[in-house]
């Protein structure tokens, strides 16, 4: 799916629940050595508080040999880095994967076009964490 022309992200559907496309992601990190920095359970957050919400569920990855190169070229990518994939039940029950579309954040933060490969993994990982 094309990123949305307003805000850049990108959304696939998953042919799993929330918890198994998240434990998928925690697992295509991990076997490409890819840092996993925080996780973060809004829906859990939201229970804790009194609050229902469906599934909904943050993971922010990344590696600094492809963002410290980035952050130099262009400092203010490092508000979109480390790079993230939201996974979310929507209100159909679909189990959707978001993420920021590179091309997005390259225009947005005046990359140089030899540096899109590295936040442009961020396509692959959603699109096997989806399947």
């Amino acid at each position: 799916m094309a990123p949305s022309l307003d805000n850049g992200v990108v959304s696939k559907v998953s042919t799993h629940s929330v918890d198994a496309t998240v434990e998928k992601l925690k697992g295509i990190l991990q076997s490409k050595g890819i840092t996993l920095f925080a996780f973060v359970d809004h829906s859990g957050e939201a229970e804790k508080a009194g609050l229902k919400m469906p599934p909904t569920k943050l993971l922010i990855f990344g590696n600094p040999k492809g963002g410290t190169p980035l952050m130099i070229a262009s400092p203010t990518i490092a508000i979109d880095l480390p790079l993230k994939i939201l996974i979310a039940e929507d209100e159909n029950g679909k189990v959707r994967v978001s993420y920021n579309a590179p091309v997005y954040l390259a225009g947005r933060h005046r990359l140089p076009k030899e540096l899109v490969p590295n936040i442009s993994v961020v396509e692959t990982l959603a699109a096997a964490a989806a399947e």
